[in-house]
């Protein structure tokens, strides 16, 4: 018996495939490489569930978002993704810091929104991530939030290519941060609920969590960012202050 019941509708492979939008196949690759469970065979024909649908809706969202397959079958194998259940958890986790709708901008609107002709500086965003290029002159925003910064420093009189810097060195530092909240969701909130069984009455509560932990993790972060900004400044100043005492209190040079 499949994980779906008996009382459920079922489809063959080319009825999968016609309803997903997804390929014959790709859905025997993606059976092949362990991302799709093998479908129930009755009298010598597979027959797939609304379990195998959820599964493909999720490869390709997670596909549209740029995962990599290896990454995706990492992903439910975390989680030992097999029901419905599972795979809406691993979308209610994705949503811990929820993928920015990106927007499309032509050339002609970047150019004017940061006073840049340079194309060397939109291939540098391309190489960043920040763009997309999906046209000629036509280009996706992969983080509006971070493209609506970098223009504002602009807008400061801060260079293009000098706000392109702190966004780098921003991404850099942002993976290990990532890794952190990452790891505590997962050795804190994920493995204990996995050992209990996923008791079905604890879903509710685990994305009751989700939602905190997010919410909670956000207002940290910036807490400990303007902590450090704070001391940064104190400590900064605090050096140049020094200096320019030294500086004055040296006694003239003789004539």
């Amino acid at each position: 018996m499949s994980e779906d019941g008996d009382d459920v509708e079922r489809r063959t492979i080319d009825e999968l495939a016609r309803v997903s939008g997804v390929t014959v196949r790709n859905i025997r690759a993606y059976q092949a490489r362990g991302l799709l469970p093998p479908p129930e065979v009755r009298a010598r024909t597979g027959y797939y569930g609304p379990g195998h649908a959820a599964r493909l809706e999720l490869i390709q969202e997670l596909q549209g978002e740029g995962v990599k397959l290896d990454v995706i079958k990492k992903l439910l194998d975390t989680t030992g993704g097999s029901t419905e259940q599972v795979v809406r958890f691993i979308r209610a986790v994705r949503t811990l810091f929820a993928v920015e709708d990106r927007q499309i901008v032509t050339l002609a609107e970047l150019v004017e929104r940061f006073s840049e002709t340079d194309p060397n500086l939109v291939k540098r965003a391309q190489k960043m991530g920040l763009l997309t290029e999906i046209a000629d002159g036509t280009y996706e925003e992969t983080s509006p939030r971070l493209m609506a910064a970098a223009q504002a420093m602009t807008e400061m009189g801060i260079p293009m290519t000098r706000s392109l810097d702190v966004v780098e060195q921003l991404r850099r530092h942002a993976d290990g941060i990532a890794k952190i909240y990452v790891d505590l969701f997962l050795g804190e909130v994920w493995q204990p609920f996995d050992a209990e069984g996923r008791p079905d009455d604890q879903w509710p509560r685990l994305y009751e969590v989700i939602g905190n932990l997010r919410k909670v993790s956000g207002d940290a972060m910036l807490a400990v960012l303007e902590l450090a900004v704070a001391e940064r400044l104190d400590v900064t100043f605090g050096r140049d202050i020094v200096r320019n005492v030294r500086t004055s209190s040296r006694p003239p040079a003789a004539e």
